[in-house]
């Protein structure tokens, strides 16, 4: 299916998307959806026969865990309302621990790159079966950025996408800045990650902009589309005409004449592409796969364990990961969830001024999220509240005010909030 040109639907430049012309269809995160009701702006680009793609982004296909049921209903009512040829979601795991483990429940608040090896590989092809079972419509998978890399991977990027495509029959949503990312930050080739990959299985492309501080490239989507990313791009249009193609802003939106503009830059780098056409190569041959050994689930779920422990709780990194990547990896996710919470809780960074980023970033260093970001912004202004409160009494009343809203009368005592904790670590929530 053909989708065109498009462009990233978010509440923030919904009237910027609605004024663009050109526009052949949108993507929305899922999860930012109701599902049983559209924002008006989407009815009004589905009433011009504008597409809508829901992207997932909190499924966690890649996990150890089988995907859950509630999420995968709430993906596939989302697909239902938006009439939607395909929905999408990563190749990623955002949480690790529970049952499989038997210890409490962590989650990353955002993607995780899984390890390139079988047991990963047996596991994420179970998981998409099943997701595809509960989906009205086929689903296609993102490779993701990452500042890490697992020890002791078997598959390269590129073996491993052709090797799951091959056994489930999934689509892939090729995003051409997480593959310059990855050069950057893990030295992986793009060109042979596209010679690697089975192109013909290619359902969009995501282009997205970020930004190089101190060796590491940051999948920002909050920068403009740079050079190296357009490259990428091109190299991939020389090789296949892909059915859709999407500028991604998830941040630091700017006016809608330069979205119109990096979208006009992303039409002539497909044209160019396709002037110097090379074709699909021959596909490298995948390594022989492994005998299935038993356990795969079970040991993929200690491992991830193991790694998102050490990110967002501070435990001990496992043995043959880089120390300085998982610190620069932990900050990451800190630094993501404070700014999901200050966007779910804007009055927090309003009352807290300047000093909320840090206060937060603090904060997260010992307190994994467990619960979501609502539970997490009520969590940390209990932690403050506990530890002594805020200097100034303005802004100390605004802040417990703020907390008597949502979660109580009053906050609790340091007795009991560690009697919670001690009571969730017990039971493994």
């Amino acid at each position: 299916m053909k989708l065109g040109i498009g462009i990233g639907w978010r509440p923030e430049i919904a009237a910027e998307v609605e004024a663009l012309t050109g526009i052949d269809w949108v993507e929305a995160v899922a999860e930012n959806l109701c599902a049983d009701h559209l924002p008006d702006s989407l009815v009004r680009l589905r009433e011009r026969g504008v597409t809508v793609v829901p992207h997932g982004v909190s499924l966690g296909l890649g996990g150890a865990d089988r995907p859950d049921a509630e999420r995968l209903a709430g993906l596939a009512a989302r697909a239902e309302l938006l009439g939607t040829p395909l929905v999408t979601e990563h190749i990623a795991f955002v949480r690790a621990g529970g049952p499989l483990t038997a210890s409490p429940r962590l989650e990353a608040g955002h993607l995780l790159p899984v390890p390139r090896t079988w047991d990963a590989l047996e596991v994420l092809c179970e998981n998409v079966r099943i997701a595809q079972d509960a989906l009205p419509v086929p689903l296609a998978l993102e490779n993701i950025a990452a500042l890490i890399s697992w020890p002791d991977e078997e598959l390269t990027e590129g073996q491993f996408l052709a090797e799951l495509v091959d056994r489930t029959g999934v689509r892939l949503l090729i995003d051409v800045a997480n593959l310059h990312t990855n050069h950057v930050n893990l030295g992986q080739d793009p060109s042979k990650a596209l010679d690697e990959l089975p192109v013909e299985a290619i359902a969009y492309v995501h282009v997205a902009g970020g930004v190089e501080k101190d060796g590491v490239w940051h999948d920002t989507h909050a920068h403009p589309v740079t050079a190296p990313v357009l490259d990428v791009l091109a190299e991939l249009r020389s090789r296949v005409d892909p059915p859709g193609v999407l500028l991604e802003r998830d941040d630091a939106f700017p006016p809608g004449t330069e979205l119109a503009g990096e979208l006009e830059t992303i039409r002539a780098t497909l044209r160019a592409g396709a002037a110097d056409p090379r074709g699909a190569r021959p596909r490298t041959a995948t390594p022989s796969a492994r005998t299935a050994v038993p356990g795969a689930r079970d040991r993929t779920a200690v491992a991830q364990t193991a790694l998102l422990s050490a990110l967002v709780a501070g435990t001990p990194a496992p043995e043959g990961f880089d120390h300085r990547r998982l610190r620069v990896q932990s900050r990451a996710l800190a630094a993501k969830r404070a700014d999901v919470v200050a966007k779910v809780a804007p009055e927090l960074p309003e009352i807290l001024g300047d000093g909320y980023r840090a206060a937060f970033i603090d904060y997260a260093k010992s307190r994994p999220m467990s619960g979501g970001y609502r539970r997490d912004a009520l969590d940390f202004v209990e932690r403050i509240l506990i530890s002594g409160g805020l200097p100034d009494p303005v802004a100390q009343r605004r802040l417990t005010h703020w907390w008597e809203d949502r979660s109580g009368p009053r906050p609790p005592s340091r007795a009991g909030r560690i009697v919670r904790a001690a009571r969730a670590v017990l039971v493994g929530k």
